[in-house]
């Protein structure tokens, strides 16, 4: 079963692709990497998650916006080259989290979007990995989310 299988089994349709917040591009190829901008928990237009995790949403909260940043982040990939099938691996994940002072799972907010790339993607869903917590995020989305990706 392939990747969009899965996320079919899942229940998780793709949207379409959230256009960029700023002067940049959502994807850019390099030789066969991808690297992904930054992607904030978007649906229908709308940052989803907002304000600080540990003060104004939970850790359950801030999972599901990690998820949210991934899904947009998948969305942003099959846009630019058509197909899930065509990523030969994730290779790095970069999850920044709009963290309360004392808020320190940073690494658990990250794991919800790790955790589903390996469902969806098996092994080649592994990949290298950055959490760190950050004062303010754009839109004040709780979560932002940037991947790397092999492809070919």
């Amino acid at each position: 079963m392939n990747a969009e299988e899965k996320l079919h089994q899942l229940g998780i349709n793709l949207p379409a692709p959230p256009p960029p917040a700023g002067a940049y591009v959502p994807v850019m190829t390099e030789e066969k990497l991808l690297f992904v901008s930054g992607q904030l928990p978007i649906s229908e237009g709308k940052v989803i998650y907002t304000g600080k995790v540990g003060a104004d949403l939970d850790l359950t909260q801030a999972q599901q916006a990690a998820r949210l940043c991934l899904i947009n982040a998948l969305a942003a990939i099959k846009g630019h080259i058509g197909s899930l099938d065509q990523v030969r691996q994730m290779v790095r994940m970069e999850v920044f989290v709009n963290s309360a002072s004392g808020f320190i799972e940073q690494p658990q907010v990250a794991n919800a979007a790790s955790q589903l790339l390996e469902a969806l993607f098996g092994a080649r869903g592994r990949h290298a990995r950055l959490a760190v917590g950050v004062a303010q995020l754009p839109l004040d989305a709780a979560v932002e989310l940037a991947l790397i990706a092999a492809i070919g």
